[in-house]
C-alpha cells in the first residue's frame, strides 16, 4: 500500500501533527508513507521512522506557479497512490492530490473543496475535541476510519534526540558559543502581538546565563535578524538569525540548556526536542497550541482581552508588557531545579 500525507504549512502545526503519522504508521506498518511538505518544514520530518520518504511541494502557496503544481501533480500520478491524507484545510491541497490521481482522498470539508475528496470528514464542532490542535489530526485520521481511537499523547517529542544533541554541541563550538547554552527566541511570525519585550527577553537571558555560567543564542528567521541582533547585543549572545537551516536549528535547540520563546514555531521545535522551556503567551491560547510535557512552562498575565487572538494589538498591549522579568525567571529556575532524591 502506497500512502502519501499532505504536510501542513508551518513549522508548529507540522510538529503537532506527528502524532497522527505514527498513529497513521502505526495502523499501517507495512505501507509506504510518503510526506509532500513545503521546503522549509522537510527538514523537520527527516529521521521521522513513521516516515519512508520526503517529497518536496514546489511552488508558493495558493495558485500562483499552477504549472509548477501541474508537473508536480503530473510526477506524483506515476507513483499510483493508493491513499493520500490531507492535513491542510485548503482548497489546493486537495486540487494537488485529486490531479494526481490518488485513489482515496482523506481530508476535512473545508474551504469548498469536498467534491475533490473521496472521504470529505465533517470539521469537528467546538467541545467535541479537547482543544489542543494535536486532536484535530488525529480525529481526522479516527472519523475516515483510518485509526480505532485517538491514541495519548501527553508530550510530542522528535526521535533521534541523542544525535541530535551531540550534532547541535559541534555547531555551538563552531559558531564559538560555550556550553551550556541559553537558546531565546524573541519573534513570531504570527504579528507583533505575539512577542514580548525585546528588552525583557536580553535581560532575563542575561540573569540566567550568570546563574548557569551560560553563553546565549538568539535565534530566528532572516526577517527577524534586526530584532534578534537587538535582543544579542543587550544579552552579549551571538545572532544566529537567518543563519542555521531548519535541521541545525533542532539540532541546536536539542543542544541548548534552556529556551525562552515566544509562541512560535521555535517553541514547539525546542519543546519537542525535549528542553526545558519558557513561553510567553499573550494574544493566543496556550490549551490550543501550547507545548506539552513536564518540560514546558507557560508565563502569561491574564487580562480581559487575552486570547483574542489578533496580530497587532489595537490597544496597549497589556497581555505582554505586564509579564516581568521576574516571572519568566521564576518559571526558569522551576524547570531548572533539581529533583529531590526519591
Amino acid at each position: 500500500m502506497k500512502i502519501l500525507v499532505r504536510a501542513t504549512n508551518w513549522i508548529g502545526d507540522a510538529v503537532m501533527s506527528l502524532p497522527a503519522l505514527r498513529a497513521l504508521r502505526g495502523r499501517f506498518p507495512d505501507a509506504e508513507i510518503s510526506v509532500l511538505a513545503r521546503p522549509w518544514v522537510a527538514d523537520l520530518y527527516k529521521g521521522e521512522s513513521s516516515l519512508d520518504r520526503v517529497i518536496p511541494l514546489a511552488g508558493e502557496a495558493g495558485w500562483r506557479e499552477f504549472g509548477t503544481k501541474w508537473k508536480l501533480a503530473r510526477r506524483l500520478k506515476a507513483e499510483a497512490f493508493d491513499l493520500a491524507v490531507l492535513l491542510p484545510n485548503s482548497f489546493e491541497s486537495a486540487a494537488v492530490v485529486r490531479l494526481a490521481g490518488a485513489k482515496r482522498i482523506v481530508g476535512y470539508a473545508r474551504d469548498g473543496r469536498s467534491a475533490l475528496l473521496t472521504d470529505a470528514i465533517a470539521r469537528p464542532l467546538p467541545g467535541e475535541l479537547p482543544k489542543h490542535e494535536r486532536f484535530y489530526y488525529l480525529e481526522l485520521l479516527r472519523r475516515a476510519g483510518l485509526i480505532d481511537s485517538i491514541p495519548d499523547v501527553p508530550r510530542i517529542r522528535f526521535e533521534g534526540l541523542d544525535e541530535a544533541r551531540k550534532r547541535g554541541e559541534v555547531a555551538f563550538r563552531r559558531a564559538g558559543l560555550k556550553l551550556p547554552v541559553i537558546g531565546v527566541s524573541p519573534g513570531a511570525a504570527y504579528g507583533s502581538a505575539k512577542r514580548w519585550i525585546p528588552e525583557r527577553f536580553a535581560l532575563a537571558a542575561t540573569r540566567l546565563a550568570g546563574t548557569l555560567g551560560a553563553s546565549v543564542a538568539v535565534f530566528g528567521s532572516a526577517a527577524e535578524q534586526e530584532l534578534c541582533g537587538e535582543v544579542a547585543r543587550a544579552c552579549a549572545g551571538s545572532n544566529l538569525a537567518g543563519g542555521t537551516s531548519l535541521r541545525d536549528f533542532i539540532d541546536m535547540a536539542a543542544a541548548c540548556s534552556i529556551f525562552l520563546t515566544n509562541d512560535s514555531g521555535a517553541m514547539h521545535i525546542a519543546s519537542a526536542a525535549g528542553i526545558p522551556t519558557v513561553t510567553v503567551f499573550g494574544p493566543t491560547d496556550e490549551t490550543a497550541t501550547g507545548p506539552l510535557g513536564p518540560l514546558a512552562r507557560i508565563v502569561r498575565e491574564p487580562v480581559d482581552c487575552a486570547p483574542c487572538l489578533k496580530r497587532e494589538c489595537p490597544i496597549d498591549h497589556r497581555c505582554m508588557t505586564r509579564i516581568t522579568v521576574n516571572h519568566v525567571l521564576v518559571a526558569a529556575e522551576e524547570l531548572l531545579r533539581p529533583e529531590p532524591p526519591a
